[in-house]
């Protein structure tokens, strides 16, 4: 039987190819899978991109929490200090997985030129201040240095010196109001000597990021004295988890708030892109699923007289499907091969040449962040071959059906 069995076998990996009738059918499985994969590539690169893309520009002007006053926690304005003497500054001991803390403070103000003007939000920050998400921001010029103390070097952002005529090196006065209506409004000068652009326009319009002396000296503030603090993890899955810890490990008469409660519609919004993932997976495995079901049923149909001859010599029906099967299991590898050579070929080419560019005033973004990572890729693999292995167990269940009189008979 085990000689019949490889006759059989080789009958089938030498014709399945070569038929009139089976060929196309074969080929559009093939097809199928490859695409299916190309697909959900695609879409968990995206998508996953996307998410972390807009959640560390976000992060970059919050921080993963914030602490204030309870009655001073307004993102455009710093209205009641907080002492930097508390025992979680400068390092957050307390909880572990705090990587920084840095104290900063905002206060709403008007830029004023001869023929313009524009409102934005100036937000003071001192020498512990990481720049490190705004160097990927950075399109000009160098971060500021606070050293001095009343240094007037400040980061704008594109938007605002495309939007003011301005360009680096560019001096100009920015007013913010006075508390004593008698007298005259505050004005502070600011020289540009870098330019950002993070592509979230909604926030990259608002801020200019200067010296924290200078809001110190309008708000009448001591030297130790800020608006709120922002403090950053080393993992964002566990936000919520370390949002409490810190809430725990802070005084009483402070609150606490992360940014996903902060920037809520825009962390709402992203959760959306995980149904879409998952609707999409399961969209192209059902696809291709079926195809595949296709492609083995015209095989079986045109091999209906070899799997009576291997019944009327004695095989079993799950050895003849296990036969169909493995055939059917080097096609999926087939299209699966195809799938990954040109999924990972187009992700490679988005994340090195930026193809495919987005509107920044929709996504947040200027062209589509792709996110690869071998962990997802061979799930997807695994996921797809386990899947379409499944549902090919129906349709060879057809062999158990057929009779080995009637087969041999079969034209």
């Amino acid at each position: 039987m085990n000689y019949e069995y490889f006759i059989a076998k080789r009958i089938i990996a030498s014709k399945a190819y070569k038929s009139s009738i089976s060929a196309p059918i074969i080929k559009i499985g093939i097809a199928a899978i490859a695409i299916g994969i190309v697909v959900m590539m695609i879409a968990i690169a995206t998508g996953v991109g996307l998410q972390q893309k807009i959640r560390d520009k976000v992060v970059a002007f919050n921080g993963h929490v914030t602490i204030a006053n309870y009655d001073g926690n307004n993102s455009q304005e710093s209205v009641v200090p907080i002492s930097k003497k508390q025992d979680f500054y400068p390092e957050f001991k307390s909880v572990e997985g705090v990587t920084h803390i840095q104290g900063v403070a905002t206060k709403l103000g008007l830029i004023r030129t001869e023929t313009d003007f524009e409102v934005a939000v100036y937000k003071g920050v001192g020498t512990e201040y990481d720049w490190q998400y705004f160097e990927d921001f950075l399109v000009e010029g160098r971060m500021p240095n606070h050293k001095e103390k009343w240094s007037e070097e400040i980061l704008i952002s594109q938007y605002l010196v495309n939007r003011l005529g301005f360009k680096l090196g560019d001096d100009f006065q920015m007013v913010f109001v006075n508390n004593n209506p008698e007298k005259a409004p505050n004005q502070v000068k600011c020289k540009i000597v870098g330019i950002y652009n993070s592509g979230f326009q909604d926030l990259d319009k608002q801020y200019i990021i200067g010296n924290l002396r200078h809001i110190q000296r309008l708000n009448k503030w001591d030297e130790d004295q800020i608006g709120n603090f922002e403090v950053f993890i080393d993992d964002y899955n566990e936000l919520e988890q370390k949002g409490i810890e810190i809430y725990k490990n802070t005084p009483s008469t402070l609150n606490t708030q992360t940014v996903t409660d902060t920037y809520y519609s825009i962390f709402e919004w992203i959760k959306i892109f995980d149904t879409n993932i998952y609707g999409i997976i399961g969209i192209m495995i059902l696809i291709a699923g079926i195809n595949m079901i296709t492609a083995l049923l015209v095989l079986i149909l045109e091999r209906t007289q070899m799997i009576g001859i291997l019944k009327a010599l004695g095989s079993h029906n799950w050895s003849i499907r296990k036969l169909f099967i493995y055939n059917a299991s080097y096609l999926i590898i087939v299209g699966l091969l195809w799938g990954n050579a040109i999924g990972l070929g187009l992700l490679y080419a988005q994340k090195y040449f930026k193809l495919f560019p987005l509107d920044p005033s929709v996504y947040y973004v200027s062209e589509a962040p792709v996110f690869i990572n071998l962990g997802y890729i061979v799930a997807l693999n695994v996921g797809t071959m386990i899947m379409c292995l499944l549902m090919l167990l129906i349709p060879s269940y057809i062999i158990t059906k057929i009779s080995p009189v009637k087969a041999i008979r079969f034209e």
